[in-house]
C-alpha cells in the first residue's frame, strides 16, 4: 500500500491527518508542497486542488482530513 500525504508546515489539518495515520500504523509518506513545486503541481494535476491536506491512498485521492473516506480507501 502506497500512502501520500500532500501537505504544507503550518497546516492543522495536514498535522491531524498525519497523526491519525500514524495512530493506525500506516506508514506514508509526507511531501511538503509549499518547498516543493512539482509535487505541488502532482497534487493539483491528481485533486483539482491547491489546498492542503491531499491524500493519496492508493490512487485514491482524498482533499482534506476526512476520516471516513480514508478508513474506506485504507480498508479497500
Amino acid at each position: 500500500m502506497e500512502v501520500k500525504v500532500y501537505s504544507t508546515p503550518g497546516c492543522p489539518w495536514c498535522a491531524k491527518a498525519k497523526q491519525y495515520l500514524g495512530e493506525k500504523g500506516v506508514p506514508f509518506k509526507d511531501i511538503d508542497v509549499s518547498q516543493d513545486m512539482e509535487a505541488a503541481k502532482e497534487m493539483i494535476a491528481k485533486s483539482g486542488q491547491r489546498g492542503v491536506p491531499v491524500l493519496d491512498i492508493n490512487g485514491t485521492i482524498i482533499v482534506g482530513f476526512n476520516q471516513p473516506a480514508i478508513e474506506q480507501a485504507l480498508g479497500a
